[in-house]
């Protein structure tokens, strides 16, 4: 059996369920696999995923793009790869409490943000800003990260970073009103968020192995995009206790279920929407360091 160790982005939720299926079903022990899946809550957020690959801790990781170029172009750079997207598009906005004193981005101008710390991620909101006419700055606070969603929720900041389809899900369900700021509509080529990362250098002495997670992972998303109930039953033993309610997975799984791709194309990644990203960081200065596409993303373990 091949061990694989994959630290995920967040508590368990409808953006694994490719990997809780799989394992689940036990398809990736029918094809060699032991698959573990590490949860950021085991240290809370002590180390960021992408940081366990890094360390060896893990064989792959989810993040952001933007963790990549982090890593390749720090002081002691580090041969981190994206190897798949897990979604076709971004799923994520900046989000705020429905109020009437805040109806786009420049009304966020002098108001607080609850930031994750990400690489760009200051700048890409102060951008977006920008973009839509604000002179003044955001307040930055950082607090724990998983506990940020609370702090939106408890108006201890007045907006924040969430994927549409779980916090804002969720937020429906309870009956939270939200206006959301998706970064396409303020120029804003985000690109692919989260991908699958490796280290480059450990796909090519693994090829093999990574390959074969990587399929049975892909077979895992597509199976839960036709049988949605089989999938929230499994992923309902997963995900923390207090998101078990199975009319919100069900939703959140079919309103995700779209971006999972298809078929032979699940996780491929447009070179030129990737390179669109990396352009527009050089453009506005938030990278120095223009990295060639090729130390960004690959398709080849696909």
């Amino acid at each position: 059996m091949s061990e694989i160790k994959i630290a995920l982005d967040w508590t368990v939720n409808t953006n694994h369920t490719g990997f809780v299926v799989a394992q689940e079903l036990g398809w990736y022990a029918q094809h060699g696999l032991e698959v573990e899946l590490l949860t950021p809550e085991a240290d809370n957020y002590a180390l960021t995923p992408a940081k366990k690959v890094e360390l060896g801790q893990a064989d792959f990781a989810l993040c952001p793009l933007e963790s990549i170029i982090s890593y390749r172009t720090k002081a002691r750079p580090f041969d981190a790869i994206a190897v798949a997207a897990l979604l076709t598009e971004d799923l994520s906005s900046i989000v705020t409490l429905k109020r009437p004193d805040i109806q786009s981005p420049k009304d966020l101008a002098g108001k607080i943000y609850a930031s994750y710390q990400a690489r760009y991620e200051d700048q890409i909101v102060a951008k977006m800003l920008e973009n839509d006419g604000a002179t003044d700055p955001l307040t930055i606070t950082y607090p724990e990260k998983l506990g940020i969603w609370n702090t939106l929720l408890q108006q201890q900041a007045d907006a924040t970073w969430i994927f549409d389809n779980w916090e804002g899900v969720q937020a429906r369900q309870q009956g939270v009103a939200l206006t959301s700021f998706r970064l396409a509509d303020y120029g804003i080529p985000y690109g692919y968020s989260p991908v699958i990362m490796a280290s480059e250098k450990r796909g090519l002495e693994n090829g093999e192995a990574y390959r074969k997670f990587l399929r049975v992972s892909g077979q895992g998303f597509l199976h839960a995009k036709d049988h949605p109930e089989e999938a929230v039953a499994l992923l309902q033993k997963l995900v923390p206790a207090a998101d078990r309610n199975p009319g919100f997975l069900l939703e959140s799984q079919q309103y995700t279920a779209e971006y999972y791709g298809s078929g032979p194309s699940w996780g491929h990644m447009s070179p030129a929407r990737v390179q669109r990203y990396l352009d527009w960081l050089a453009e506005y200065g938030l990278e120095t360091r223009k990295l060639p596409l090729s130390e960004v993303m690959t398709n080849d373990l696909l």
